[in-house]
């Protein structure tokens, strides 16, 4: 199985960025990141581009799982038995989409088969972008025994 991130904004040089990295390493899956970025200021202009740039990017018949605070909180070893579920049921292409600072479209949503939420709070991008890949990272740990989570 592959994993896409989606992510709008870049993330560059510092503490989020070293987060990330050393995620991503851990991380045995196929994994993929892409930044979706916007040259508009306008917060609409801004959200459609980055809508557009989103659809364009999302893979027919891919499990896709928008981040939104609408979402459902999972606890870690709910969240590894969705990829594990994925995973066994032969899904060969998960897809993880992080908003921008104005949110998901309501089209974006609605073409998520599951909308997760962190918890009740905002998070920034960067953040909710670490945030993820430990929990994906926690997930393969959860599924492989390890005792990483405890």
């Amino acid at each position: 199985m592959k994993i896409d991130i989606l992510a709008a904004g870049n993330l560059r040089a510092g503490p989020h960025y070293d987060l990330a990295a050393d995620y991503q390493k851990r991380i045995t899956t196929p994994l993929s990141i892409t930044e979706i970025t916007s040259k508009h200021r306008d917060e609409k202009a801004m959200q459609r581009d980055e809508h557009q740039k989103l659809e364009a990017a999302l893979k027919d018949g891919a499990f896709i799982i928008a981040l939104d605070e609408r979402g459902k909180t999972l606890s870690s070893p709910q969240f590894a038995d969705i990829i594990d579920r994925c995973r066994n049921n032969g899904t060969a292409h998960m897809q993880f989409i992080i908003g921008g600072a104005n949110g998901l479209s309501r089209e974006i949503r609605s073409r998520a088969n599951l909308l997760l939420s962190f918890g009740a709070q905002t998070w920034p991008h960067k953040l909710a972008r670490v945030m993820l890949l430990e929990q994906i990272y926690r997930a393969q740990q959860i599924l492989a025994g390890h005792p990483y989570h405890k």
